[in-house]
């Protein structure tokens, strides 16, 4: 199993500092587990196959091309940093 953990700062409230794990089995398509923390909750869940096939259907995204924008908004980290942002709610 590999995993990642990044540290984000949502747009929704930029002063907090949030950390996010990610694991995968074999690739993010075949579905990811995930844990959001702001260091003293966490939150965890998992993403299915079939829920990134219907979020890509419901986008009108390629399937692959999908898969590639969430590894660059979820694991890429630091080089992906500033491109894409988030939203705490």
């Amino acid at each position: 199993m590999e995993k990642t953990l990044n540290r984000i700062h949502p747009v929704s409230d930029p002063e907090e500092t949030y950390f996010l794990q990610v694991s995968w089995e074999k690739d993010l398509g075949t579905g990811f587990g995930i844990i959001l923390s702001d260091g003293q909750c966490a939150w965890t869940g998992k993403v299915s196959e079939a829920e990134i096939s219907r979020e890509a259907a419901d986008m009108e995204m390629n399937r692959e091309k999908y898969v590639e924008e969430l590894k660059k908004a979820l694991i890429a980290g630091e080089e992906s940093a500033g491109k894409y942002n988030f939203a705490i709610s």
